[in-house]
């Protein structure tokens, strides 16, 4: 998986959760939740839906590691290979 089909995997999620969400406006290095709005529900719901697109599992313990968008993408493409 490349960077940009993470990418891609993940606005599809955030339109599901969140519609009003930009990911072309969000810093990629500081904190994802504030930036979109998302409450923690939000956050989980987000991925989960990942999991449900990508196959990946994403652990309960990996959830603070995956605070911001380059943490998601990230984990997204080392995982999938």
């Amino acid at each position: 998986m490349t960077r940009d089909t993470a990418r891609a995997h993940l606005a599809d999620v955030l339109a599901e959760i969140a519609p009003e969400a930009d990911l072309a406006t969000v810093d990629a290095r500081a904190p994802l939740r504030p930036q979109l709005d998302l409450d923690s529900m939000d956050f989980l719901r987000c991925l989960q839906g990942l999991h449900a697109r990508t196959g990946i599992d994403i652990p309960e313990a990996d959830y603070p590691r995956l605070g911001t968008l380059d943490a998601i993408l990230g984990y997204l493409v080392a995982r999938a290979r």
